[in-house]
């Protein structure tokens, strides 16, 4: 399953490529959204949340997408092939100069820009967050403390404790701690984890 950092890294190149731009086709290729033509409208950036991808318009409203285990968005030129087929396309955001794939998609939704939140409140702080601070890092550490019991593998992966954290980082991080994924989370400083994910993130 793609990492906090893989989805961060598609929104930076994709603000890149689209922000500012004016869509020429935007075809969602979902069942309760194929009926929603997105072309016309300008993309004002786009925004992630943890493991969450939103694409916002300057109609108000979010394209908000999810890569669960297999999806990802591919940036092309207008006619360069694309390195999936057709038929795994979910969402197409096509300006004059770039093409926006998303692929395999499952989760997508077009909701208001205002309600983002929603999707994301149940989700802990995010290391890969630009507004990252030691109050932020304090609320985590303070998560991993309530758990005293519970596996530290287990912890990691809580998205609701720290968002973007993945079984490639988790691993990691229990390497880099010295402990194992099965060890329980008194056994390490929530302190010193939090600093650590945030400085691989």
């Amino acid at each position: 399953m793609p990492e906090g950092d893989t989805v961060y890294l598609a929104a930076k190149r994709m603000t890149a490529a689209l922000s500012g731009q004016r869509l020429t086709r935007g075809e969602l290729r979902h069942p309760r959204l194929a009926e929603h033509d997105l072309s016309r409208l300008t993309v004002l950036g786009v925004h992630s949340v943890g493991k969450h991808l939103f694409t916002r318009f300057d109609n108000g409203r979010s394209l908000h997408t999810h890569f669960r285990m297999d999806g990802s968005w591919h940036l092309y030129r207008p006619g360069q092939r694309w390195r999936r087929p057709d038929h795994q396309a979910r969402a197409i955001l096509t300006t004059q100069e770039r093409v926006a794939v998303g692929f395999l998609l499952h989760d997508m939704a077009l909701l208001a820009t205002q309600d983002e939140h929603r999707l994301v409140r149940q989700l802990g702080p995010e290391p890969l967050n630009p507004d990252w601070e030691q109050k932020t890092a304090t609320i985590a550490a303070q998560r991993l403390r309530e758990q005293p019991d519970v596996e530290v593998g287990i912890a990691l992966l809580d998205q609701r404790i720290m968002a973007g954290v993945g079984n490639l980082y988790m691993t990691e991080m229990c390497f880099l701690l010295g402990v194992a994924p099965w060890a329980p989370m008194r056994e390490v400083d929530p302190d010193a984890v939090v600093a650590l994910a945030r400085r691989l993130l």
